[in-house]
C-alpha cells in the first residue's frame, strides 16, 4: 500500500527532464568561450605577423606559430605593404551548434627596412 500524495519520484522526473536544457546552456556557454579564444589567438598572431612581416619575414609562419595547432586550419593571414597585417581564423565548433564564422584580427609594425 502506497503513502503519500502521489508525489514519489516527482524531483527525479524533474531532474531528467531539465538536464537536456542543463547540457545546452553548457554548450552555449563552451562554444562563446571558444569564440573568446578564438578572438584573442587572432589577436595574438596579428601582432606576431606584423612584427615579422616589418622585419621582411614571413608573417603567415609567424601567425601559424602563435596560433594553437586547433585554430591552424583556417589560418587567413593579409599583409600590406603600410606594415598592417589582418589575421582571421575559423571559430571551432561545438556539438554542432551554429557555426559562427571566423574571428579576426589586426596589426601595424612600421617596415623596418
Amino acid at each position: 500500500m502506497r503513502t503519500g500524495n502521489g508525489q514519489d519520484g516527482q524531483a527525479g522526473v524533474e531532474l531528467v527532464a531539465l538536464l537536456p536544457l542543463a547540457v545546452a546552456v553548457l554548450a552555449v556557454l563552451w562554444q562563446l568561450a571558444l569564440a573568446g579564444h578564438a578572438t584573442w589567438a587572432a589577436a595574438a598572431a596579428a601582432r606576431a605577423a606584423a612584427r615579422a612581416h616589418a622585419i621582411g619575414l614571413d608573417a603567415p609562419a609567424a601567425a601559424r606559430a602563435h596560433l594553437p595547432s586547433l585554430l591552424e586550419p583556417g589560418l587567413r593571414v593579409r599583409a600590406s605593404a603600410d606594415g598592417t597585417v589582418e589575421v582571421g581564423v575559423r571559430i571551432p565548433v561545438v556539438l554542432g551548434l551554429v557555426d559562427l564564422g571566423r574571428a579576426s584580427a589586426s596589426a601595424r609594425f612600421a617596415p623596418q627596412r
